[in-house]
């Protein structure tokens, strides 16, 4: 499944303007997350490759800096872990999503911690700094931007994808909740972007903001990531949640639970 148009992968150019060794992945594409992930239960009678045994947070925080952002990474071949660990050794604010799986092998179940949203990993710092790793072809060649594009006139232009905080706390608020039947799906659910912008105000997703719709018959809370993918909470009453009216502010603004 590919990438929505305005979400693309770096060309992993370096200072000089000369491509990068390529991985040779399509850079359009998202491999191995082709259809939604749902987590579930071993009650579920989903299969145990897919079954959901618990969630973790893989995430550092350090006190920003002036004109740092979340910038959203492409890690190709299944290092997130990897890349997340040498971030870490260098002091840069990361964050990646973690699930724990019980699979079959050799007919034995054994639980696995594994990514949550294969092939992403979010950092933070200024353009510069974060530059500075997805141009280290030495340490970090499986590294690249996602971009976002846009027209300037008859130019198309190109940056990389800056993710709002309140987008990051929502996706770890979600990504934590350990929540039955939440969705993650690498495209724009078209009835979620059509819905009002609310925040939840109570319940295990208490501090998400996003956009409200029904997804299989129940009332959730989704947060878009600029056509990069789209993570649904499971069901939200209508009780918990508040309509942010003016949805003109800037959601950069708003506080979250401690």
């Amino acid at each position: 499944m590919k990438i929505a148009d305005n979400a693309s992968i770096d060309d992993n150019t370096n200072g000089d303007g000369e491509s990068a060794p390529r991985t040779g992945l399509t850079p359009d594409a998202l491999p191995e997350v082709q259809e939604p992930v749902w987590a579930e239960n071993l009650q579920s009678g989903v299969s145990t490759r897919n079954a959901l045994s618990g969630s973790t947070l893989k995430t550092i925080k350090r006190k920003p800096k002036d004109g740092s952002h979340w910038y959203a990474l492409r890690v190709t071949y299944g290092r997130e872990k990897k890349v997340y660990d040498y971030l870490f050794g260098k002091h840069v604010e990361a964050y990646y999503p973690t699930i724990k799986t019980v699979k079959e092998v050799d007919g034995k179940r054994k639980t696995v911690e594994e990514s949550r949203l294969p092939n992403i990993l979010f950092a933070r710092g200024t353009e510069e700094e974060i530059k500075s790793f997805v141009y280290d072809n030495v340490n970090l060649p499986h590294l690249r931007f996602y971009y976002r594009h846009f027209h300037e006139g008859a130019r198309l232009i190109k940056e990389p994808l800056i993710v709002p905080d309140y987008q990051i706390e929502g996706l770890k608020i979600i990504c934590a909740s350990e929540a039955e039947d939440v969705v993650i799906v690498p495209q724009a659910i078209q009835k979620f972007q059509t819905g009002q912008t609310v925040r939840v105000i109570d319940g295990v997703f208490t501090g998400v903001i996003g956009k409200v719709a029904r997804y299989h018959g129940q009332q959730r809370v989704a947060i878009f990531i600029d056509g990069l993918l789209t993570i649904a909470s499971a069901y939200v009453p209508s009780a918990f949640l508040e309509v942010i009216k003016n949805s003109g502010v800037s959601a950069n603004s708003f506080t979250f639970p401690k």
